[in-house]
């Protein structure tokens, strides 16, 4: 009997986690580590259930100060809080759930050379920066993602 109270409670507790996160703002930060000593956000985009990716650029995202998101990492203390702090100033939205992917995740997820793509389809081709995301990740691989969680290259946490 008390096996089973403890079963449906963990049950209840899982559920309201899951119903909890679908009903949250994840937001998803990649990481350009190739621009030097610090890194820089080169995109970002904001996910909930009922809205679906909101693709934001990082250098129009600020916080009060005028510090864009793209340069998160320049500034003193948690530099996760400080971007939920742009996307609730910028956007209005407040994400509960923090998702960075770095250079190694997004090659081994999306394929190499995934943020040349981008940018030449960004800057090359003159797509918006969105418009140009979603034609450069149409290759996913889920073992690749898998992979890259289990090696931190993909950092998923709370905000």
């Amino acid at each position: 009997m008390r096996k089973k109270i403890i079963i449906i409670l963990i049950i209840i507790l899982i559920l309201i986690l899951v119903i909890g996160a679908l009903s949250s703002s994840i937001l998803f930060l990649a990481e350009d580590e190739t621009e030097g000593a610090i890194s820089g956000i080169d995109m970002a985009a904001i996910w909930s259930f009922s809205g679906g990716f909101q693709w934001i650029y990082p250098g129009s995202s600020v916080s009060p100060e005028g510090h864009t998101l793209h340069n998160i990492h320049l500034e003193d203390g948690d530099p996760y809080q400080y971007a939920k702090g742009i996307m609730e100033y910028s956007y209005n939205i407040t994400p509960t759930i923090c998702v960075v992917i770095n250079n190694a995740a997004a090659d081994r997820i999306f394929g190499d050379g995934i943020l040349g793509d981008i940018r030449e389809e960004d800057w090359g081709q003159g797509y918006d920066r969105g418009v140009a995301i979603e034609n450069s990740i149409s290759q996913f691989n889920i073992f690749g993602a898998i992979i890259s969680i289990f090696s931190g290259d993909v950092r998923i946490f709370l905000i």
